[in-house]
């Protein structure tokens, strides 16, 4: 008897915004892409493969609407959001049971914008560098519909939950 085992990568990112009193002013929790480069760090770096692509090492955020995809122009950063680009927080990743976290917090400050904020990638390139991430180093990307503008006194928080299952 032959047995077959799938395994898979589910994941979502809740995003949250707060007024400069701390009040919730949207929240969104979608489920995201991870792309064909997240794919190859998740497997390389279980098998202990050398080449592996790096860990994530921060966020971006931007405003472009298109679609997300494991490859392709979906799979990148689509319109960088100036000041967008954040390390991940301290205590960032987290791991435990197949399950991965990745979280950022954006302060007062950083990571403001005049329109809605519509894409957020996690990725593993110089994070200090506010530039657009190309595809080769999103690890997923995820369109959001309902985070409007940050303004200068909000704080953004994204977290990334990643869940590796076996079926």
């Amino acid at each position: 008897m032959k047995t077959q085992e799938a395994l898979s990568i589910k994941g979502t990112v809740h995003i949250e915004l707060f007024d400069k009193d701390g009040k919730l002013k949207a929240e969104e929790t979608v489920h995201n892409l991870v792309t064909a480069v997240g794919d190859q760090m998740y497997a390389a770096r279980g098998a202990g493969v050398g080449s592996a692509p790096a860990a994530p090492t921060g966020m971006r955020l931007g405003t472009g609407s298109t679609a997300a995809s494991k490859t392709g122009a979906g799979a990148a950063l689509v319109t960088k959001l100036t000041g967008g680009n954040h390390a991940l927080d301290s205590s960032y990743p987290q791991a435990a049971g197949g399950v991965v976290q990745y979280k950022c917090t954006y302060s007062p400050g950083e990571g403001t914008s005049a329109s809605a904020i519509q894409e957020v990638v996690l990725v593993n390139d110089t994070i200090a560098t506010d530039t657009a991430t190309a595809a080769a180093n999103t690890i997923a990307r995820v369109v959001v519909t309902t985070i409007p503008q940050k303004l200068a006194s909000d704080t953004l928080v994204a977290t990334w939950t990643h869940t590796l299952a076996g079926s």
